[in-house]
């Protein structure tokens, strides 16, 4: 699937320079992020979240959903 998302200038050119900031590290998960592979990380968290409760990327992802107001149901 693919998906477009609006992004203000401001937005891009800050999240560029934190992805700047990272350093190379050959022990990531994902090599090295550009927008498009940061926002298949965090969806990929997201996914997470719900396919194995209790990883530390998921719990991490619903800590920052919660901090914007979205609070998860319990799985039935």
């Amino acid at each position: 699937m693919q998906i477009m998302v609006d992004i203000s200038d401001e937005d891009v050119k800050l999240i560029q320079q934190l992805l700047d900031s990272f350093a190379v590290d050959e022990f990531n998960t994902h090599g090295k992020l550009d927008l498009q592979v940061l926002a298949g990380l965090l969806l990929e968290d997201a996914a997470l979240a719900w396919r194995r409760p209790g990883s530390w990327e998921g719990a991490n992802m619903l800590q920052v959903l919660s901090s914007h107001g979205y609070q998860v149901r319990t799985r039935a």
